[in-house]
């Protein structure tokens, strides 16, 4: 059992230090430098908070449910720019 200990200790211990900047900067784990290219408008977007809080917007208001923009058809990325444009 004493050899099993600080093992379990280290690794923990271990754990902990890769998690900790996580826990601090959940940003870290987000693409926040993601670009999109609007075909429509012919112009590129970077996905940032910004982008992320219309995005929100835009799906309440489309009575959608919320699902991330990277998944989306693009189709529906494409009215999402629409409407983006529309409202900037």
């Amino acid at each position: 059992m004493k050899l099993t200990t600080p093992r379990f200790w280290n690794a923990l211990l271990v754990g902990a230090m890769i998690a900790a900047p996580l826990a601090i900067n959940p940003a870290a784990l987000r693409a926040d430098d993601r670009r999109y290219h609007d075909d429509r408008h012919n112009d590129d977007h970077t996905w940032n908070d910004r982008e992320d809080k219309a995005y929100r917007i835009w799906v309440k208001e489309q009575h959608r449910k919320y699902e991330h923009f990277d998944r989306l058809r693009a189709e529906d990325q494409q009215a999402f720019w629409a409407w983006r444009h529309q409202t900037l």
